[in-house]
């Protein structure tokens, strides 16, 4: 044999070790490709068979002509005249078919090399496209992975195939911190081909991957017994998930927490301390909004059900509770419900109230926005907090906050 032909079986004897691609579909890659260098050297190969092993990549190659008299054949890949087939078989005759064995070392070195490299191609393009489809199929679904390189805004991971996972700085809770070698949980956020290569993200901040969690360390969760109807974050600050039960008997919210915390540790363990707040889901709406403002116990609650609004009152000591640090609680709660959800002190009258986007001639609209943004929505929301809650809360200078309070306390003067 060759060196051209070995180097040609070596390389088969690399690609059936390819991940992701079947052996069937590498013999079809394989036969496609010997074809081609046919049709090249001899016009056709409809009168040839190529028979490739599976198992040690031997490959033979038969080439079938049929046997014409002297001076009548038309078409010399396709017929053989009498007399040249002789010279291999004395025995033919006109209208036999005569069999040829094509060598690989025919075809030349160069040939062969050009071969080989065309095999190279397909098989990586067709491995390509099997990661794609692999992973297309399995958005949503928790992948585990090694940190194999970190750059400033990503993080590359491989699975336990050696397939590249991009985990971008925006996927990731800001305390995540990993280092090379370390095992990573994601889910398969988005796929997509990028020039012919398939690019995998994957998240630690979507909403997905807290409810893998969740069905990995609650076996109600992944036996359908209990259902996660919804579940809103702020990665590595808070997150809420509403859950409900098709079993009178089983207590959602104690399933989902555990003895003594005991599932959901693990949980907020890898989500880097994230607080967690489980709901027992309800179509009360009244009731349900009720819930998601916990840990904060509301006096009473006025729902504008046409307008998706809700004004729920609270002791003056609940109502920090209620907006929770960076007004994350009740911006997951309102998300939550699908309710925008205004926050009042108790006996306080929401005639009396003003909105705080009324101000906009003496407060300039940055600060306006700062203070919607941590859940102070009105004059009096601000004014019934501290000077030093209000400068904990927001990012707004002393000075400012001064301002601020004495534009709206001259509003009620």
């Amino acid at each position: 044999m060759s060196s051209s032909n070995i180097n040609l079986i070596d390389s088969f004897q690399e690609f059936k070790e390819f991940k992701n691609i079947d052996r069937p579909t590498v013999i079809t890659v394989l036969e496609e490709v010997f074809r081609s260098m046919i049709r090249k050297r001899f016009g056709t190969d409809e009168n040839v068979d190529v028979i490739v092993n599976p198992d040690n990549g031997d490959l033979e190659i038969w080439r079938t002509r049929t046997v014409m008299e002297d001076g009548f054949s038309e078409d010399d890949d396709l017929e053989i005249e009498l007399a040249e087939a002789h010279q291999y078989d004395a025995d033919l005759e006109v209208g036999d078919d005569f069999i040829e064995q094509i060598t690989l070392e025919s075809f030349g070195r160069r040939a062969i090399l050009a071969a080989r490299q065309t095999l190279v191609s397909k098989v990586l393009e067709l491995e390509k496209d099997e990661v794609f489809k692999k992973y297309k199929d399995r958005e949503g679904e928790l992948v585990i992975g090694e940190v194999y390189q970190i750059w400033k805004k990503e993080i590359l991971v491989l699975d336990e195939d050696g397939n590249e996972l991009i985990l971008p700085k925006t996927e990731q809770i800001p305390a995540d911190y990993f280092k090379k070698g370390d095992s990573i949980r994601a889910v398969v956020f988005k796929v997509d081909m990028m020039n012919a290569n398939p690019k995998i993200i994957i998240s630690r901040t979507a909403p997905d991957f807290l409810q893998r969690l969740f069905e990995l360390e609650v076996p109600e969760i992944f036996d359908g017994l209990i259902t996660i109807k919804k579940i809103v974050r702020e990665p590595g600050e808070r997150a809420k998930v509403a859950v409900e039960s098709y079993d009178d008997r089983i207590d959602p919210v104690g399933a989902c927490v555990g003895m003594k915390g005991s599932r959901i540790h693990g949980i907020v363990r890898e989500l880097r301390n994230e607080n967690i707040d489980v709901i027992n889901f309800t179509t009360n709406h009244s009731l349900y909004i009720t819930r998601a403002l916990s840990p904060a116990r509301i006096t009473s609650i006025k729902i504008d059900e046409e307008n998706k609004t809700a004004a729920v009152y609270l002791k003056p000591d609940q109502v920090s509770l209620a907006i929770g640090r960076g007004g994350h609680n009740i911006k997951l709660a309102g998300k939550l419900t699908g309710y925008e959800i205004d926050v009042y002190r108790e006996n306080d009258e929401v005639e009396e109230d003003v909105d705080i986007e009324e101000f906009g001639d003496e407060i300039d609209g940055w600060i306006i926005d700062e203070l919607k943004r941590v859940g102070l929505d009105s004059a009096k929301s601000v004014l019934s907090l501290t000077h030093e809650e209000l400068v904990r809360r927001t990012d707004l200078e002393e000075d400012t906050i001064q301002e601020i309070v004495r534009i709206l306390q001259a509003e009620f003067e």
